[in-house]
């Protein structure tokens, strides 16, 4: 074990109150592309950009288009969560973790075990109609092909923050408020681009700052460890160290 490593394991076993913010790399190891690398799902190549797909304007005027794209590329029914959603429903279930604030709409570190999971950008996992707003289960899309209608009439859409789109505040002011109180917080996953999304760890206030990322980020600097590894490896190495 590196000596980055040996340390993340340290700040773990002397913290009950972690806080974990993640982004699209805790997902690509089980398989689910990001949005901005080379590979990722906007440098594909569509009728129409995936930014302009995916907003909310798109979603009203081209209700089908949307839903062929969203069908092709957004839904991963055969993904499993991998190492670093179980370490962290881990550390949670030993008491340890006390928040996931993540940009991810997959619903993997829920289906780990997580339970307390601030989803920014909301989860495929559900659908509501727009017309009366009832709520329906990601079977519906399994029920109904093409574009998903509500037995009232109404367009189903997926409960997730779309372009032009404002995140719920009642989530955000969840996650500010776990941020702010967390005596560690780590970062996985993302590079910190995406904004408001990314903001919110300006809200930390401790001294134990961790970043776990493959590339550099704009936060680096601030980091008291700074880990250039696979995020999944990481967490679940930690973990099962902490009893060793």
């Amino acid at each position: 074990m590196g000596d980055e490593h040996a340390r993340l394991v340290e700040v773990i076993k002397n913290s009950d109150n972690i806080v974990f913010f993640g982004g699209a790399g805790v997902s690509t190891e089980s398989g689910i592309p990001d949005f901005r690398s080379a590979d990722g799902i906007y440098n594909m190549k569509y009728a129409y950009p995936p930014e302009t797909i995916l907003s909310h304007s798109f979603f009203i005027q081209n209700t089908n288009e949307f839903y062929i794209f969203y069908r092709d590329k957004l839904l991963y029914p055969d993904a499993r969560p991998n190492k670093a959603h179980l370490a962290l429903a881990e550390l949670e279930r030993r008491g340890k973790l006390k928040a996931i604030v993540t940009q991810n709409v997959d619903g993997l570190h829920m289906e780990a075990g997580s339970v307390n999971v601030m989803e920014l950008h909301g989860s495929c996992s559900r659908y509501y109609c727009i017309d009366c707003g009832r709520s329906f289960s990601a079977d519906i899309l399994h029920d109904q092909a093409g574009i998903p209608h509500c037995p009232c009439g109404g367009i189903i859409k997926p409960d997730v923050v779309l372009f032009e789109e404002a995140l719920d505040q009642h989530i955000i002011e969840k996650s500010v408020q776990a941020i702010r109180s967390a005596d560690v917080l780590i970062v996985g996953g993302t590079s910190l681009n995406v904004y408001p999304a990314a903001g919110l760890i300006q809200y930390y206030n401790g001294d134990k700052l961790v970043l776990i990322n493959k590339s550099a980020t704009s936060y680096d600097r601030y980091a008291s460890l700074v880990i250039r590894d696979s995020i999944g490896e990481t967490l679940g190495a930690a973990v099962a160290s902490i009893d060793a």
